[in-house]
């Protein structure tokens, strides 16, 4: 795989191809998923359920999130990193460019935030000072309680018409890629259309740029494995065969398949 940066994954979405994403939280993790020529790690703050034991991703630390940046960016040096800012560790202006500048000196190549246009300032502030950003909408894990509990979102007309501007407003302000989580596929298909920039899915359907799962549920080892996900290790005789399995399946569009979509 040769080392995949911002350009490789815009040649990849103009070639109309896919890419795949995984989580990854630490170095032996990450070096598996380089050697299964995984295009993407994200280092999320899912470590917070996965790692930690916690009943959501709100008490994972900036400090955590350093941390496991560092362990994973010395596993890999061909994959795309990014690396999650935790919760209200972006609350202003100031916060962010502090916290993102700590991530980046861990190892990542590009932060991820969640939120909708309200972000729009703190994007493009960060972007000006050559940090890549990576907007989250749709689900957003560290609003859980304001949503009042993990639901799929986007579901009526105008819930969908405002996301899809909240992605729009957020590629002008300078991200260079977007995730969306847990909508239905029909907008998971519009918003791909809305935007120039590599749209990330999951829970998002099948026509997205890349599709992204949490490293313990496709291999069916975490506590609930989600609709929207698929045990790989299941098939497969070795959790590297699973991981190069699911990267097949997401760049041949075998995955997701119709189980793993809401309608």
């Amino acid at each position: 795989m040769q080392k995949v940066t911002l350009p490789v994954l815009n040649e990849i979405r103009a070639r109309n191809e896919k890419f795949a994403v995984l989580t990854a939280y630490d170095f032996t993790f990450s070096r598996l998923l380089e050697q299964a020529q995984i295009e993407v790690v994200l280092v999320g703050d899912s470590l917070g359920n996965v790692i930690q034991g916690r009943d959501s991703t709100l008490p994972v630390t900036v400090e955590d999130m350093v941390y496991h940046t560092a362990a994973v960016k010395r596993g890999n040096g061909k994959s795309l990193l990014i690396s999650d800012m935790p919760f209200m560790s972006y609350a202003t202006v100031e916060q962010a460019l502090y916290n993102a500048s700590a991530l980046m000196q861990a190892g990542a190549h590009m932060v991820k935030l969640e939120g909708g246009r309200w972000l729009a300032e703190t994007v493009a502030a960060l972007t000006e000072r050559g940090i890549p950003v990576c907007g989250h909408i749709g689900l957003t894990p560290q609003s859980v309680h304001k949503m009042g509990g993990y639901k799929v979102q986007g579901r009526d007309e105008g819930a969908a018409a405002a996301m899809i501007a909240d992605a729009v407003e957020l590629q002008q302000a300078g991200a260079d890629l977007m995730l969306v989580e847990c909508i239905p596929s029909a907008l998971g298909r519009d918003l791909r259309a809305a935007l120039e920039i590599p749209l990330i899915g999951i829970g998002a359907g099948p026509d997205t740029d890349g599709q992204v799962l949490v490293l313990h549920d496709m291999l069916g080892i975490s506590a609930r494995l989600p609709s929207f996900s698929h045990n790989f290790l299941a098939s497969q005789p070795s959790i590297a065969e699973a991981l190069s399995a699911y990267g097949k399946a997401v760049r041949c569009g075998e995955f997701p398949a119709q189980e793993h979509c809401f309608d």
